[in-house]
């Protein structure tokens, strides 16, 4: 099969990711309609050749050693916002920020949570992305998620939204989202965001170079971050990352990091929370190529 003109060669994940570290990805498409994506993915099948989706680069640790494989970045159509009210059909690319400001705007209420998720509605739904009690699938109406096979449409239900995750594939991309809000005063929005904001600014790190939450909340009382903050290691940093002084469930780049240092936190927070508290933490960020965390 005929290689899509949109598909690059050797482009950098450091600079398509919000931690900011990682090798380069063999291949790189920024299609910006359906049918594009479905070339890119049916090319990508036909080669043997594997894919993700990067999104805003959130959530995502790359390998130093890179990606042998295809990435995607969703553009255009595939990340425009169209107001339907009380619905929003959003393409999959869309930012979860800008997303919430539309809503906002447009005076619907029900995805306020959003301005506290960094990254693009399609990966929200994929791993049913949540904040302030609410999840993804609450507004969630159906999806349209594309791959080399076709297309498929569905719900919740159907894509088996769960706590931080779903049955949508590797090889699969979603590249529309239908949301069902509810009418409410732009204002009275306005001041739930602002809150929501003010909120996660005096908890989490918001200036620094992370890729977000690091591990799951396990089952109990107490957070993943309480588990960590408690055996010492805020502030803990190995060569150029740290755990967060400000939130001991994120992890900085202060500048020079390597995803093998991203890495060598979490194994180690992993390590210490099982010895003290016999908790075992499963990461939330999503690793791309040849990484993972090392067992205990």
């Amino acid at each position: 099969m005929t290689r899509p003109a949109i598909v690059a060669d050797g482009v950098s994940l450091a600079r398509l990711t919000t931690i900011g570290t990682g090798g380069p990805a063999r291949y790189l498409a920024r299609p910006r309609a359906a049918e594009a994506l479905r070339e890119c993915l049916a090319w990508a099948a036909d080669g043997g050749i594997a894919v993700r989706v990067v999104g805003l680069g959130s959530n995502l640790l790359p390998a130093d050693t890179g990606y042998d494989g295809l990435v995607v970045r969703l553009e255009g159509a595939l990340a425009a916002i169209e107001v339907i009210a009380p619905r929003l059909r959003c393409g999959g690319g869309a930012s979860l920020a800008a997303v919430v400001r539309r809503a906002r705007d447009a005076g619907l209420s029900g995805i306020e949570f959003g301005c506290a998720i960094p990254g693009t509605v399609g990966g929200a739904v994929r791993m049913n992305a949540g904040a302030y009690e609410r999840e993804l699938r609450e507004p969630l109406v159906e999806a349209l998620v594309v791959s080399a096979r076709g297309v498929r449409r569905g719900g919740p239900a159907e894509l088996e939204l769960r706590y931080r995750g779903s049955n949508i594939a590797a090889d699969e991309v979603v590249a529309e989202v239908i949301l069902e809000l509810e009418p409410a005063d732009p204002a009275v929005i306005a001041a739930t965001i602002r809150g929501m904001q003010d909120r996660r600014s005096a908890a989490q790190p918001r200036k620094a170079r992370t890729f977000g939450s690091i591990f799951k909340n396990p089952p109990g009382d107490h957070t993943s971050g309480q588990l960590i903050e408690a055996c010492g290691l805020k502030g803990f940093a190995i060569g150029g990352a740290r755990i967060s002084p400000k939130h001991a469930n994120f992890i900085e780049n202060t500048g020079l990091a390597t995803s093998a240092d991203v890495v060598a936190l979490m194994a180690e927070a992993r390590r210490l929370v099982h010895e003290r508290f016999g908790v075992d933490l499963e990461h939330e960020v999503e690793m791309l190529g040849d990484i993972a965390v090392p067992d205990r």
